[in-house]
C-alpha cells in the first residue's frame, strides 16, 4: 500500500509530528510504503519527502497554494491513501489535531467580543480556511477523521454531520517513564532559582498561545486569590507569545508581578512540574493539550477548562478542576481548592493513574487496527 501523510512543515518536536512518529510506526507493521508532502521537512528524516512549496506572499497563498499542489497529488493517484494534518478537501483521511476552525472562531469571539468576530469574517484567510474546512467534511474522497478527543469528535459530527464511524478517537500518548513523579528532585533547586519558599503554593501554566491557552483569565483569578504573603500563590509561565509585554503588563496591572514567572520557552519543562504543586491551564479551546497529560503523567492536579479534551480524563476533584473559563468566579474557587489540597499525596497517584492508559504502544495499537480496517478496504 502506498501512503503519503501531509504537513506543510515536518519537524521532529511539535505534538502533530510526534504523532506522525507514531503513525509511519503502525504503518510499517501494516507493510505500507510511507511518503510524506511536505513545504518544509526535517533533514533528518529517512522517509521520502514529496516537495510542495509554493510562493510564499502571506499565509492565505500558502495554504491555499499547498492545498491546490496536494490536491494535484491526489488525482494524479500516485499514492493509495493520504492521510492529512491540513485542512485539504479531497484527503482519504484527516487528522484534527487543532479540532475545528470554526469553533475556535467563536470561543475566541465570545473571550474578544463582537468586533473580533466581524474582522474575522472579513479576514480573507479565516474565509479560506472555515471554506476548506467545510469542503474537506463534505468531500466523497474522506473516508477517516482521526480525533484527538471525543469533544472533538462529537463536535465534527454536529457541526459538519459527519457520519460517526468516520470519526475515530484516538487519544494522544504521553511517555510515563519521562514524566513521573521522580521530577520532584527538581522541587529545591527551581524554587531556589525563583526565590519561592518550599510552602509557597505554585501553578504552573506551559503553552504557546496565551490567549487561546486562557492565561489572561487565569491572571485575573488568580488576583482574586488570597494576597496573605505566606499563602499567596505564584505562577510559573512557560512558552512564547508574540504579545509577552502585554501579558507582564496585564500582571502587574493585577498587582502580581512578584508573583507571576514569565520564564520564556524551555526545552525540557520537567524540572518546572516538579517544581510545581498543579497545573493551571483554562483553555478557551484545545482538542488535547499535549502539556495537560505530561502535568497529570507527573504526578499534578490539573485545573483545565470545558473547551479541552483534557477534561475527559478529569475523573474526581483528585485529578483536578473542570472549570468554564468565562466564568471567573467559578475559576477562582477551582484554584483555591488546588491551594488547599496542595498536600495531599492522593493527588499524585490520582493524577498519574488517569492516564497511565495512554501509553505509545495503546496509541500505535488503535492507529494500527485504524489502519488496517483502510487497506483493507482499498484492495
Amino acid at each position: 500500500m502506498r501512503l503519503a501523510i501531509v504537513r506543510q512543515r515536518y519537524t521532529p518536536f511539535g505534538g502533530a509530528e510526534r504523532f506522525v512518529d507514531l503513525a509511519i510506526r503502525a504503518l510499517h507493521d501494516q507493510g505500507a510504503d510511507i511518503s510524506l508532502i511536505c513545504r518544509r521537512w526535517n533533514d533528518d528524516t529517512t522517509l521520502p519527502v514529496v516537495h510542495c512549496n509554493p510562493l510564499y506572499i502571506g499565509r492565505l497563498w500558502r495554504d491555499w497554494g499547498f492545498a491546490l499542489g496536494v490536491q494535484g497529488i491526489i488525482r494524479r493517484n500516485e499514492f493509495d491513501l493520504i492521510q492529512s494534518h491540513e485542512r485539504i478537501p479531497g484527503c482519504h483521511v484527516f487528522r484534527a489535531g487543532d479540532g475545528t476552525h470554526a469553533t475556535w472562531l467563536e470561543q475566541r469571539a465570545r473571550w474578544r467580543g463582537g468586533k473580533t468576530a466581524f474582522l474575522d469574517h472579513l479576514s480573507p484567510w479565516h474565509r479560506y480556511t472555515l471554506a476548506a474546512e467545510r469542503q474537506m467534511f463534505a468531500h466523497p474522497n474522506l473516508r477517516a477523521v482521526i480525533c484527538n478527543s471525543q469533544m472533538v469528535a462529537n463536535d465534527i459530527h454536529t457541526r459538519f454531520n459527519v457520519a460517526s464511524d468516520k470519526l475515530h478517537v484516538v487519544l494522544n500518548a504521553v511517555d510515563s517513564d519521562c514524566f513521573s513523579p521522580a521530577l520532584r528532585s527538581h522541587r529545591a533547586s527551581i524554587r531556589q532559582q525563583l526565590k519561592l519558599h518550599d510552602n509557597t503554593p505554585t501553578f504552573v501554566f506551559v503553552g504557546s498561545g496565551f490567549e487561546r491557552k486562557g492565561l489572561p483569565i487565569l491572571l485575573q483569578s488568580l488576583a482574586r486569590t488570597s494576597r496573605n504573603p505566606e499563602i499567596a500563590a505564584h505562577l510559573l509561565v512557560i512558552g512564547h507569545d508574540r504579545h509577552m509585554s502585554r501579558h507582564q503588563q496585564l500582571a502587574a496591572s493585577l498587582g502580581l508581578a512578584e508573583r507571576v514567572h514569565f520564564l520564556g520557552p524551555q526545552k525540557d519543562v520537567r524540572p518546572y512540574l516538579g517544581a510545581a504543586d498543579a497545573f493551571a491551564q483554562p483553555t478557551l479551546y484545545d482538542p488535547m493539550p499535549n502539556a495537560t497529560l505530561e502535568a497529570l503523567a507527573s504526578g499534578l492536579p490539573v485545573l483545565t477548562s470545558t473547551f479541552s479534551g483534557a477534561a475527559e480524563l478529569i475523573s474526581s476533584p483528585l485529578v483536578g478542576q473542570v472549570v468554564d473559563p468565562f466564568n471567573e468566579t467559578t475559576l477562582v474557587a477551582a484554584l483555591n481548592t488546588l491551594i488547599l489540597g496542595r498536600a495531599n499525596p492522593a493527588h499524585t497517584q490520582a493524577a498519574r493513574t488517569s492516564v497511565a492508559h495512554l501509553t505509545p504502544q495503546y496509541m500505535a495499537a488503535a492507529l494500527q487496527k485504524l489502519y488496517a480496517s483502510l487497506c483493507s478496504n482499498t484492495q
